[in-house]
């Protein structure tokens, strides 16, 4: 009851839709999580100002989420209200060599919008299924590319409620991270620079990059790409097919059998499951070799 008067107030303020007991195992590539209590799909940059707004007078958590192409969410669901930056943020323009996007829309759209414009630097961008202002905050990237070196800047709502822009520099970027991460703020749009680029050339290195991609990348299961970041020097999924996790099994969750740094939900995986099966990996490859694996996922909500 006390969500519901909640959703009323929250639909009443904002453009966008807002739900209740929303199954989060909708808004994750591995088709995985329990109910979030509220979920707002706000319809501009003020539609989120406005909620961030709402849940601070009212003491109410707050997560951001964007495509959940990253993303683990328990099987006990997220508490308070759950933001998910998306196609209401979504609009791409392209003015010279420069591309402003919303943080809703998807990395692969931001690669085609550069290819159509003729802008070379964006090939990276074309098979990861993940959202703009997630793939800021993680500095998204693939072998030939990564957020880090096409992104011009962002416009961020800060901690104190307010429209504010960051440029690259400010943001720290490493290797999958930056130091948006653990921060509150929440991307809502950015300014990518691209440098002018043969059309045909760049369809011709798309097309080779998406060919090689998806014969090394596993098909036809729900998950989240890469579980565990490279560790310096080597590759997760060398360590563990290496000390024999390919097709290590947990309830319906399964190391890939063609890319063990990969999870899939074979139908019914839980969380409990995927987070299981990952504690298993991280023992094997620790006792193999001394390497302690961390989590390139995010991972949310509550048992």
């Amino acid at each position: 009851m006390v969500y519901t008067a909640l959703a009323g107030e929250l639909r009443s303020l904002v453009k966008g839709t807002v739900k209740t007991d929303e199954p989060m195992s909708k808004h994750t590539t591995w088709r995985i999580g329990g109910k979030a209590d509220l979920f707002v799909d706000p319809g501009d940059k003020e539609d989120i100002r406005r909620v961030v707004e709402f849940v601070r007078t009212r003491d109410i958590p707050l997560t951001v989420i964007g495509n959940g192409s990253n993303l683990l969410v328990k099987d006990g669901g997220i508490r308070g209200v759950v933001l998910k930056v998306g196609r209401g943020l979504a609009e791409i323009s392209v003015q010279g060599t420069t591309i402003k996007a919303g943080a809703g829309a998807m990395l692969p759209e931001l690669a085609a919008a550069a290819r159509r414009a003729g802008l070379g630097g964006f090939e990276f961008a074309a098979g990861i299924p993940g959202s703009l202002g997630g793939g800021i905050v993680m500095n998204a990237g693939a072998v030939n590319g990564c957020v880090a070196n096409v992104l011009h800047s962002v416009e961020v709502i800060n901690e104190h409620n307010r429209f504010v822009t960051l440029h690259n520099k400010e943001l720290g970027f490493q290797y999958r991270t930056s130091n948006l991460q653990g921060k509150q703020v929440i991307c809502v749009s950015a300014l990518w620079q691209g440098y002018a680029k043969s059309k045909a050339l760049i369809e011709q290195e798309t097309r080779d990059y998406l060919l090689k991609r998806k014969a090394a990348q596993p098909q036809g299961y729900p998950n989240a790409g890469s579980v565990f970041k490279n560790p310096a020097g080597d590759y997760a999924g060398r360590l563990i097919e290496a000390c024999g996790g390919k097709g290590l099994r947990v309830g319906d969750a399964q190391v890939s059998t063609k890319h063990a740094n990969w999870i899939l939900n074979l139908g019914r995986a839980t969380a409990r499951d995927v987070l299981t099966l990952i504690e298993k990996i991280k023992k094997m490859v620790q006792e193999a070799f001394g390497i302690e694996l961390h989590l390139e996922v995010r991972v949310l909500g509550e048992d």
